[in-house]
This record gives C-alpha cells, structure tokens and sequence, in this order.
C-alpha cells in the first residue's frame, strides 16, 4: 500500500510530542520532513525539541529544517507557561544532534518536497500558520502540490489564550488569515474537540505502562499545565492527525472560516459561519466533535505502535 506523503509543521510542545510520535510510527504516512516555527516557545527551542524527539525515537533520518522566528507582523506570544520554559519540561531527552538540523529554512524545504514529489503532499500544521503562510506567499507554485492542509487551531467558540482566540491563531493571525483565505483544502481541527474527547485518568496509567513512549507522555503530561490527569487530557494536536488517519471519529461540518486580525479584543479569533449569515461559500471542513470511545481506543492502539 502506497503510504501517504505528510510534511508537519509544528512548535514542540507537549502535546506536539503526541501528535509526531503518531505520525512517525504510523505504517500508513511517510513524513517527508518536520518543519519547526515559533509558537508554544521560541523557535530555537522547538527546533531543538523536534531534534530531541526524533533522537528519542529512532528516527533521525527525517529531515528537520527550521522556520519563522517570529509572527509575520505582530510581536511574540509563547505559551512556556503551560509548556514550560523548554516546551518539554518533566522528561529527561538526551541532547541530539545539531549538525542533522538542514541548512536551508524550512520554508524552502518545504518548498523543494512539495515540487519534487509525485504526488501531493498533505501539510499538518499543528503550531502558528506563520510557516505555511509564507510557503504559499513566496511560492504560490506548490499549491497544486498540496493535497490538502489539516490543522490544529481555532475554536467555534471561546479561546484559551484570548477570550474568543485559539492560541496558534491568536499568535499570527494575519498567518491564518492568509491560509484560510489561500483556496487549498482545508481541515480545521479547533479547541473545542478537546471538550469532547479525553484521554481518562485510567487510560494514561495504562499508556505510562505500554512502552518507553506511553512513559514519556506520562511524564511530560504530569507538568503540563493544559488539562490534568484527574480530569482527563485534552490531545489538542492529536486531532489533526487522528482526523488524517481516522476521521470517521469525528463529526464534521463544512463552513466559511475568516480569522480576525483588526479587533480590539478579538483578534485572532476564528470565525466559523455555521449557520450561513454571511453568505459566502464554505472554505474549510470544521471538526465539531468527536467519539469520545473510539478516539480513545484509537489513541491506545496508536501509541502501542510507537517503541
């Protein structure tokens, strides 16, 4: 079976870790390269971060090119205070090596692969859209390259950064803009999945047992400060590639999306016009809930695969 080409562009990040350990140990996509940007900390640390992981996991033949240092015109957020100042605080990685980090940005990374490839490439931004902006502004010629784009970020309602902003969103909302404005496929995975579809408190000591990568999780989700162990863990980047490798998981809605930019207290707000009052043709799939059941199996049954 032909795997299915996927370039992850992301901010490691906790929950990051999950969605890339995933992916990587999944028989059915074949991860072209790991593009890192700055979001959850500052770009020199997710870029040591993806290293780091893909040191812990065996797979330091997948390309690494680093990214956007910053948003395209605001200044920077992070979110080191759920992350931790690392990103990844809570496990002991050993150091990777830097010299595997690619030379060229990973914008032009991004680009040759998208070019290069026989067939198109599916993008999963799980960070900031300030990468995949640029690629499509700069290089507006890969776009029929692309299969489709499939993110985490948004909310169909309130926010977990600004009141009615999603943090990748409300990090570079001009980059968002930009995407959702761009006539590629996309697949928006929002917070509010993560209400609806936790990984238990049993179910994490189960993962801790299953092997080096379910204890890793365990120890990482032990510090992180998004959602707890007693109330269960939202797997807010899981979604994305959960809906890239199952989405008869989710339930979905296709929508006009629209990213605020000029709002004195909204920006970066995603506006999702389910009901159609503003009468524009829908750009994007919204993921609206989740089998909170089969989510969890699914989530088991991927991180069995990892080492």
């Amino acid at each position: 079976m032909t795997k299915r080409p996927i370039i992850i562009d992301t901010d490691p990040g906790i929950d990051d870790a999950v969605a890339i350990a995933i992916a990587l140990f999944s028989e059915d996509l074949d991860i072209k390269c790991i593009s890192t940007v700055s979001g959850n900390v500052g770009l020199d640390k997710t870029t040591f971060n993806a290293l780091r992981l893909l040191k812990f996991f065996g797979k330091e033949n997948i390309p690494v090119a680093a990214g956007a240092s910053q948003p395209l015109l605001r200044p920077i957020v992070d979110a080191s205070e759920i992350h931790g100042k690392t990103g990844m605080e809570g496990f002991d990685f050993e150091d990777p090596d830097m010299s595997l980090l690619r030379k060229e940005s990973s914008i032009e990374l991004m680009k040759q692969i998208l070019l290069d490839s026989n067939e198109p490439v599916t993008l999963m931004p799980i960070g900031p859209l300030t990468n995949i902006a640029l690629l499509l502004l700069t290089y507006p010629e890969v776009k029929p390259k692309i299969k489709e784009i499939v993110m985490m970020g948004g909310s169909t309602g309130r926010g977990n950064c600004g009141v009615m902003s999603e943090f990748n969103f409300h990090a570079d909302p001009e980059a968002a803009r930009i995407v959702f404005k761009s006539g590629l496929k996309l697949t928006m995975a929002p917070l509010d999945v993560g209400v609806r579809a936790l990984i238990s408190k049993e179910v994490s000591e189960e993962i801790r047992m299953m092997n080096k990568t379910g204890n890793m999780f365990y120890e990482l989700f032990s510090r992180y400060r998004g959602s707890s162990f007693e109330t269960g863990l939202r797997m807010y980047d899981s979604y994305a590639i959960a809906y890239i490798l199952e989405p008869s998981i989710f339930e979905t809605v296709n929508a006009f999306v629209d990213i605020e930019t000029k709002g004195e207290y909204t920006s970066g707000c995603s506006v999702i016009d389910l009901k159609g009052y503003l009468k524009q043709e829908s750009n994007a799939t919204v993921l609206l809930g989740a089998d909170p059941e089969k989510f969890e199996q699914w989530f088991l049954k991927s991180v069995k695969k990892c080492c």
